[in-house]
């Protein structure tokens, strides 16, 4: 039986890419700060842990995994990233797991390993046209990304891939664009655009209105998890191809536009309210150029079937919160 480990097993991605490799026949350990949080792990072994402690992750790479699947990472859509005020954490918390793990890899001979990097490092300059943004992977550099989470993508980029050059590892490195789908955070400030919109379509009362940060002529592309994950084991089982290369979609959409996409799924027409919020860059979609030549890969599902399948879910979960029996006020 092959072996997995995941790193970031508790968050969305991680965890529909535990299930998956369950679904493979693989055995899967799982590490995170915490499990999922929407339902139960699909690991075979979960250990809760803080990769930020190299003692911790040596106790995860017990043995030279046939794969290790390295997504941890401190994170969250425009609401965190963008503020400013967790510029340092993310910077710090993030490399931190980057060496930890890759040296663990390391002393383990572990020879496959994927790095899940973001659409976040390319250059601010070339994503300020809503309409033509630019995402070739080769126009990565010179670096200018827009936010210190795409800077410390970028470090650790070049991080596994001078492992890769020094040590013999197959480090494969993917920029992920937005991706979603259900069992994904949807509250709380990290949430990104596609489950903040489901959520406000589904708390507002029917004739309301939600609120969108900036004018929502912001563009974007969003990949659904099933996709993401064809393509990230595509390019981890890859004999020859270490990228960095996009994992996203190119059916790009404003944020009006996904708005109004969330609105006719859940049959809820709501006005829109555009208020001062973090936005990000203007533009970016995914260029599948490189990924479809050399991995003959392509999204099967486009953006509505994807929100289709997502918005039930957030739905019923704004619907279980409104249901549970709310605390009691103590006397003053």
């Amino acid at each position: 039986m092959k072996s997995a480990l995941v790193c970031g097993a508790g968050g969305f991605i991680g965890s529909h890419l535990v299930r998956r490799l369950r679904s493979e026949g693989f055995w899967v350990r799982g590490v995170d700060l915490r499990k999922p949080d929407f339902e139960d792990t699909h690991a075979n072994d979960f250990i809760v842990a803080d990769l930020r402690d190299p003692a911790n992750c040596r106790a995860a790479v017990d043995r030279p995994f046939d794969e290790v699947y390295q997504l941890a990472a401190d994170m969250g859509g425009a609401g965190f990233i963008f503020t400013g005020e967790n510029d340092a954490d993310i910077m710090h918390n993030s490399a931190l797991v980057n060496l930890n793990v890759l040296e663990a890899c390391r002393l383990r001979q572990v020879g496959r390993i994927f790095y899940s990097s973001s659409a976040c490092i390319y250059p601010d300059f070339n994503q300020t046209d809503p309409e033509t943004p630019v995402t070739r992977e080769d126009s990565a550099y010179p670096a200018n990304p827009d936010s210190e989470y795409g800077w410390e993508k970028l470090f650790s980029e070049r991080l596994y891939l001078a492992y890769s050059r020094n040590h013999g590892m197959a480090c494969r490195v993917a920029r992920y664009h937005n991706v979603f789908g259900p069992s994904g955070t949807w509250t709380g400030g990290r949430e990104k655009a596609p489950a903040a919109l489901c959520r406000k379509v589904a708390e507002a009362p029917q004739g309301g209105s939600i609120e969108i940060w900036g004018d929502g002529q912001q563009t974007r592309s969003f990949l659904y998890i099933d996709d993401c994950l064809d393509a990230t084991l595509a390019l981890t089982r890859s004999a020859d191809f270490a990228g960095p290369v996009n994992i996203g979609s190119e059916e790009m959409v404003s944020i009006n536009q996904l708005a109004q996409m969330v609105m006719r799924i859940a049959g809820k027409p709501l006005a829109i309210r555009h208020v001062a919020g973090p936005q990000g860059v203007r533009g970016r979609s995914s260029d599948n150029a490189l990924i479809r030549s050399r991995l003959g890969w392509q999204p099967a599902l486009s953006l509505e079937q994807g929100i289709a399948r997502t918005y039930p879910w957030i739905a019923a979960q704004v619907e279980r919160l409104r249901a549970a029996p709310q605390p009691l006020a103590m006397p003053s």
